[in-house]
């Protein structure tokens, strides 16, 4: 019994005090946690550099796109909403511009495009297939003109201020109007503020035709009023400088597209 007592206790001192089966998992722990670890931190830097464009994007990839008969190619980041991102048929696309340069958003820029307090700064497009015949210049006299009180006054930049009557749907609007330098007729609707402070970075609207058959629909705050001329001209030049007919086929496919998107 001694003997067997003596071999079992010598067994007892060459067990190691920790197995290799242990080992092997404690071992496969430690490099499954610190490969979580390393995953969470790289997740975490690209969510947050994610979070920090706030949907803006800097890439100026150009995103071709065709609404109705016109073919148009935007850098990625003057593009507004990021489910519009891509290539292909669209019923319509956003902008926004930095005003003067008419550039995307650039992480240089950005407190222009996120500070409300720098409304000035933009220009705000919204592109789709024309659904009118005449622009807001070409509805002034068969639709505004019954709309709006008799008197006008003069309204800033050397605008004429129309007022539109109550219960017509927009109140609290003036219309603006102006012949311009060419003799072409200039029509905006506005939201004027009390004071200039209180403006809005889209107060001021306006659409205009472009293209095959698009209407730009354009939007920027009354405190640019001043520039009114020479964004109208940049607006137009950008659009039609980044448009072209669409080929027949592509127009068939878009043309299917809408009309299967409204029975639907």
């Amino acid at each position: 019994m001694r003997g067997d007592d003596n071999g079992l206790q010598a067994d007892e001192e060459r067990s190691p005090l920790i197995s290799t089966r242990f080992l092997v998992i404690a071992t496969i722990t430690i490099l499954a946690l610190a490969a979580a670890s390393i995953a969470i931190s790289l997740f975490g830097s690209a969510y947050g550099a994610r979070l920090s464009l706030a949907g803006h994007s800097e890439s100026t990839e150009i995103v071709d796109i065709t609404i109705g008969r016109d073919r148009l190619a935007f850098p990625a980041n003057a593009i507004r909403f990021e489910h519009q991102r891509r290539s292909g048929l669209a019923e319509r696309i956003d902008l926004y511009l930095l005003w003067p340069e008419m550039t995307g958003y650039s992480a240089k820029e950005r407190r222009r495009f996120d500070d409300l307090a720098l409304s000035q700064s933009l220009v705000f497009l919204q592109i789709s297939q024309s659904t009118m015949s005449r622009d807001m210049s070409g509805r002034v006299e068969p639709i505004y003109r019954s709309l709006l009180e008799p008197q006008t006054s003069e309204g800033p930049a050397g605008l004429q201020s129309h007022v539109f009557r109550a219960g017509t749907g927009y109140e609290g609007e003036s219309l603006l109007t102006a012949t311009a330098p060419d003799g072409t007729a200039y029509a905006i609707r506005c939201l004027l503020p009390s004071v200039a402070e209180k403006a809005t970075s889209s107060d001021c609207q306006r659409d205009i035709h472009v293209g095959e058959d698009l209407t730009v629909l354009y939007r920027f705050s009354s405190r640019m009023l001043d520039d009114w001329q020479s964004i109208d001209a940049a607006v137009r030049a950008y659009v039609a400088g980044r448009s072209g007919p669409a080929t027949a086929t592509t127009t068939l496919k878009n043309q299917s597209k809408a009309s299967t998107d409204r029975s639907s």
